[in-house]
């Protein structure tokens, strides 16, 4: 083969691995699954409708029940955000894609019946929303579920403290315990 072929192929060939290369990171970048299928009940990225849960600091991000559960009182890290979001069901939204108002109903559906609550970012990103106070939470002592239900399919701000753990993301929500029955 002489000097000008092999240039072309060559070039060729680069070519074709710098567009694959493209297609692959297009395909793996965050992004919401059918993004035109249905808006949110309410609220927008901008202006979101409400803010759940309490702000948590740098210096303190879990709950002092949950550094008492802990493995040897040491939690997890965790970082204090604040993200905005719509409110999903996270068992319908990963099986088979839907969010927004026309899936409030039977997203309200699922969540009170025990799926997973989750928060959807505007570019795609996916965190799953959990009680952070673990006893209180293990014990049926919180509410935050009953907030996702009123909640489900709207922008909000979700304030709490966010773990991650093998690519998996959870902001655990602080504020919202039952409040103790006068005996």
């Amino acid at each position: 083969m002489n000097r000008h072929r092999i240039a072309t192929v060559s070039k060729t060939l680069g070519i074709i691995v710098l567009v694959g290369g493209v297609s692959i990171a297009a395909v793996n970048a965050p992004s919401v699954l059918f993004p035109d299928w249905s808006g949110p009940t309410s609220g927008t990225y901008e202006e979101p409708s409400g803010e759940l849960g309490k702000k948590t600091s740098t210096g303190r991000p879990w709950s002092v029940e949950t550094v008492a559960s802990a493995i040897d009182g040491k939690p997890l890290d965790a970082k204090p955000v604040s993200v905005v979001g719509e409110i999903v069901d996270l068992s319908c939204y990963l099986q088979v894609g839907k969010h927004g108002d026309k899936h409030r109903g039977c997203g309200q559906k699922c969540v009170a019946n025990g799926q997973p609550v989750g928060l959807l970012e505007a570019n795609g990103t996916i965190y799953m929303l959990i009680d952070e106070e673990h006893n209180s939470r293990r014990d049926g002592l919180t509410e935050f579920r009953k907030q996702a239900i009123e909640h489900m399919a709207h922008i909000v701000t979700v304030n709490g403290s966010l773990s991650e753990v093998q690519g998996m993301k959870a902001i655990y929500v602080q504020g919202y315990l039952k409040a103790a029955s006068g005996n």
